[in-house]
């Protein structure tokens, strides 16, 4: 549509440059020279408008552009601030599943403390509210393994520390137990000759596992230490010790740091110093067969068999005045002093290995396969009686077990393989009411 320039001004059209910028199209009317026209006040009022709309567009451009590249610069930075967030749920993830882990450890370390705990009969209240605590731990400890992050790590944390806490409370006030049974045993390692024995000291702190070990049963003064079991299997050790005598038999005891054992054909007892390398008390048991007079059933100069257990040190051996049965007798673990002995009508040359667990002998028939404890007599009523606890002989031949009370099993040379027992004990817990 064509408009006359005499209509006055009028917007023609309007558009868009490729910036964005609005265009628009006026048609001017004909000129007149009167500078008062109505018509040149119209324009002049519609060009400062156009300035105007012009002026605000562009600055309304100028703020568009710079918000625009305020928005890339902002996305950028999102997409890092993304990838680290990513980074960091990854690594979260690493840390919980090893943090729980542990916590796995843990409650498998405290798991096998269920079965003593089932002995007790006298709290079984408090062992009920025990067995559903470790129960619901390990179904959660289970859940979180399965989805990491579903609970909150330092709760569980305290949670099993608490319980572990109380387990070792309640195993402080055990007294002493009687046996009940045997399971095992769990071979720890393949070495030496038939006969032999490794022990660890039942006074030692829960930080110190040193182990010692002693081949042969005669004709030997080496002692070889190990700082630990896994170092005792790898065959790491950190030390050796050249005794000034040769031992006899296999029954040697460490506790309190010495080592304990039959000087080679005599009865007397060596007390041997490991962080002072040498001897510090010696002393002859008196009347005590030795040089396999009154032996164990499988002979190797078992005469005398030197053990601890809750209690402290023993010594087992028979005389001519005992007509060859066995005497027990308590040490001195410093002078080696019989404190008092207690004479048995059971024939030394009959038994197995026999050990000492809450001042109670349990002697064996270990040298059979059908190995069981069926004898057993008790220092503190000084009365014995006949049992029937089995136990599997796994390599045939039992040269050495002893009882250890720190950890509460009993340690075996079982021809040439150095094996563990796990002992249950009957207890019954102290209350605070007990005197």
């Amino acid at each position: 549509t064509q408009i006359s320039p005499k209509e006055g001004w009028q917007v023609y059209s309007s558009a868009q440059d490729p910036d964005g910028r609005c265009i628009c199209t006026v048609v001017a009317p004909e000129q007149n020279l009167c500078s008062r026209d109505a018509k040149s006040r119209q324009l002049r009022q519609l060009l400062e408008k156009v300035q105007n709309m012009s002026q605000s567009i562009e600055v309304l451009n100028l703020r568009t552009q710079r918000d625009f590249q305020y928005v890339l610069k902002m996305e950028t930075q999102m997409k890092g601030l993304k990838a680290k967030f990513r980074q960091i749920e990854d690594d979260r993830k690493t840390l919980m599943t090893k943090h729980f882990q542990d916590l796995k450890e843990k409650m498998d370390e405290l798991l096998p403390l269920i079965p003593v705990l089932e002995q007790y009969k006298t709290d079984a209240k408090l062992i009920t509210q025990f067995k559903e605590e470790i129960r619901n731990l390990s179904t959660v400890l289970t859940g979180i393994q399965e989805e990491i992050g579903a609970f909150d790590y330092e709760e569980l944390h305290q949670r099993v520390l608490s319980l572990e806490t109380r387990l070792r409370d309640c195993m402080k006030k055990l007294t002493c137990g009687k046996l009940m049974k045997i399971t095992g045993p769990i071979t720890v390692k393949i070495s030496g000759t038939r006969f032999g024995a490794w022990m660890t000291d039942p006074l030692a702190s829960e930080k110190n596992n040193r182990v010692w070990y002693m081949d042969s049963y005669t004709n030997n003064k080496i002692v070889r230490e190990y700082k630990s079991i896994a170092d005792f299997v790898s065959g790491a050790e950190s030390r050796t010790y050249n005794l000034p005598f040769k031992w006899a038999g296999t029954n040697h005891v460490v506790y309190n740091g010495s080592l304990y054992f039959n000087k080679y054909q005599s009865n007397i007892i060596i007390k041997y110093s490991f962080d002072m390398g040498r001897v510090l008390a010696q002393r002859s048991l008196e009347y005590a067969g030795f040089h396999n007079v009154y032996p164990y059933t499988w002979g190797g100069f078992s005469d005398i068999d030197l053990m601890a257990d809750e209690i402290g040190l023993w010594a087992v051996y028979a005389t001519n005045q005992n007509a060859g049965n066995i005497v027990i007798s308590q040490l001195n673990q410093d002078t080696l002093e019989v404190l008092k002995s207690w004479s048995t009508g059971y024939p030394k040359r009959s038994a197995g290995e026999s050990f000492m667990i809450c001042g109670t002998l349990y002697v064996t028939n270990s040298h059979l396969t059908g190995a069981k404890v069926y004898y057993s007599y008790s220092t503190k009523t000084s009365t014995y009686e006949y049992t029937d606890i089995p136990f599997h002989n796994q390599y045939f031949h039992i040269s050495m077990l002893d009882y250890n009370a720190r950890d509460r099993a009993l340690y075996a040379w079982n021809n040439g393989h150095q094996v563990l027992f796990n002992v249950t004990l009957f207890h019954v817990i102290k209350t605070e009411d007990d005197t």
